[in-house]
């Protein structure tokens, strides 16, 4: 049973535990929150909470049904008051029960946090000075029409929310004070003008050309190497709605190439910290974030949100994903990859009778042949320079600026300076198969068939208590250099096929580093009857030791 309620009434923490009773429980946590008296060297009188309701019961049930797939709990509950409340009163009440203590204390600790960065629910603290002011609780805010009476002036905040649709990521719309409460702007700062007189000089911009970047909507897909100087350079630009995908969070050895982020930020998910940045950076600019990847099931309904997506993953499946969709929805994409000292830069116009990622690459190589920044290494400067060409060709779009007569892959190499174009003949390509939108058809429902191949644990323990036979698929090295702890069968990615797994009686976990190369080859065992999955993001998103 999971529930999640707003009440203007006391809640009933008797009927809240009751409810939560199982015969299969071992171990039950709860969250209190209460009316404190003061806040930031203020004295507090009192609190109001005011709530979008439908939207943050909806997505306060979703948060319910997360945390109970994600840690495997019996029943979750969440209560949040609105209305006004006195010092002492209980604002939040949060309890789970589970099969033993530490599913119920890790569901807690999540469903906490969940509902304070995502639910439409607004506080006004009221000071014993006599004033009061609307404190930013979540990351989300409301439209201008269902903002909190006298939360104009200072306070107005223009941007929405979006509702989810059933199936889809949820999004969330970001501004300054929501996303970093502790941050204080001066009137000055407030009121901030962007000044664009720079790029509105140029004859093929004008006021006509920037008016055009106001209204536009671009997804980027990856906050990292490359997404860092495209989220910049676009912000900086004055794009109106920046949508940020990216599900990881900031490691130590992502900061020589990510600048955007610093020290402090390690550890903080990087669709937080960008959309901050953005915030700081150029505050007109409306943010949408999506904490998980998009997929099969929800990325055409997402591209038909935006006029230009510009895809900067390292991620083979992701781009594929994108080019798919892209072409589904006739939207733009700017495609750009890296391999040490190189990278390369495709266009997608997404128009028919003009090339796509397939029409040059029909399926994509396996990941092992591919390499990754953490399995070939990178110099910080390679991604930023090819994330700023992307940044220049979204523009170009945008804006209407002229483009090559060719088709063709952009090739760079930053070693020698050299850079040529490898043309892309689309009568050679997808035209042979049906054309450009047949195999992106196609390919999308094969890969939405596939179904998940991901699980995630935080912990590989987890697994093995879950009951999964855990194959490491890294190479020597590599295991070597960052060995699993727990007992798992080692069979490098270029090699799966040829071992006979399908008589294992239990589920197989397939591990490597990112994520990546045990997806394909949890496909490759799939084929061969095998219950095999992926272990999601790899052992860079297990949890510290």
């Amino acid at each position: 049973m999971n529930r999640f309620e707003l009440t203007a009434a006391p809640v009933d923490l008797a009927a809240q535990r009751e409810a939560l009773k199982h015969p299969g429980s071992g171990g039950f946590c709860a969250f209190e929150g209460w009316v404190r008296n003061n806040n930031e060297g203020r004295e507090v009188s009192g609190l109001e909470y005011e709530a979008y309701t439908e939207l943050a019961i909806a997505e306060g049930e979703r948060v319910l049904a997360e945390a109970t797939e994600r840690y495997g709990v019996l029943a979750a509950s969440a209560v949040h008051r609105v209305g006004n409340l006195a010092i002492g009163d209980l604002a939040v009440w949060i309890g789970v029960s589970a099969p033993h203590r530490d599913e119920a204390f890790r569901a807690c600790r999540y469903i906490i946090d969940e509902i304070k960065h995502r639910l439409p629910i607004w506080k006004k603290e009221h000071y014993l000075e006599g004033d009061h002011a609307w404190v930013a609780c979540s990351h989300t805010e409301r439209a201008h029409e269902m903002e909190p009476p006298h939360a104009h002036g200072h306070h107005h905040h223009p941007h929405a929310v979006v509702p989810a649709k059933a199936g889809t990521q949820c999004r969330q719309a970001v501004t300054r004070e929501s996303l970093d409460p502790s941050v204080r702007w001066g009137d000055e700062q407030k009121g901030f003008a962007p000044d664009y007189s720079r790029q509105v000089r140029l004859r093929e911009v004008g006021e006509d050309g920037q008016r055009k970047l106001a209204n536009a909507r671009v997804l980027v897909i990856g906050a990292g190497g490359l997404g860092v100087p495209v989220i910049s350079y676009l912000a900086g630009a004055g794009v109106g709605t920046l949508g940020i995908v990216d599900g990881d969070v900031l490691d130590a050895s992502n900061l020589h190439r990510q600048v955007m982020y610093d020290a402090r930020d390690i550890g903080q998910r990087k669709v937080d910290l960008a959309a901050r940045r953005v915030a700081r950076l150029n505050p007109s600019v409306e943010v949408v974030t999506y904490e998980q990847p998009l997929h099969a099931g929800d990325i055409t309904d997402v591209f038909a949100g935006y006029d230009l997506v510009v895809e900067c993953t390292d991620d083979l499946a992701s781009r594929y994903l994108a080019n798919d969709a892209a072409v589904l929805t006739s939207t733009p994409l700017v495609l750009a990859s890296v391999y040490q000292y190189e990278g390369q830069l495709q266009v997608v116009t997404a128009e028919p009778g003009e090339p796509c990622l397939r029409c040059l690459w029909p399926d994509p190589p396996a990941p092992a042949l591919a390499g990754s920044c953490v399995e070939s290494g990178v110099l910080g400067p390679v991604p930023g320079v090819l994330g700023t060409m992307q940044a220049m060709e979204a523009l170009k779009l945008l804006l209407g600026l002229p483009q090559p007569a060719d088709h063709a892959l952009q090739l760079v190499n930053l070693l020698d300076g050299t850079s040529q174009r490898l043309p892309i003949d689309a009568s050679r390509g997808c035209a042979l198969h049906g054309g450009c939108v047949a195999v992106a058809r196609r390919a999308l429902e094969r890969t939405h068939a596939e179904g998940e191949l991901e699980r995630h644990f935080e912990r590989l323990e987890e697994a093995v208590h879950a009951g999964y036979a855990i194959v490491d698929v890294r190479e020597a090295d590599e295991i070597d250099a960052t060995p699993l702890h727990v007992t798992s069968l080692r069979v490098p990615s270029g090699e799966i096929s040829a071992y006979a797994l399908v008589h294992l009686e239990r589920p197989v976990l397939l591990v490597c580093a990112s994520g990546r190369r045990s997806a394909h080859a949890a496909r490759l065992l799939r084929e061969q009857g095998v219950d095999a999955w992926s272990l999601a993001g790899g052992i860079a998103a297990l949890a510290p030791a």
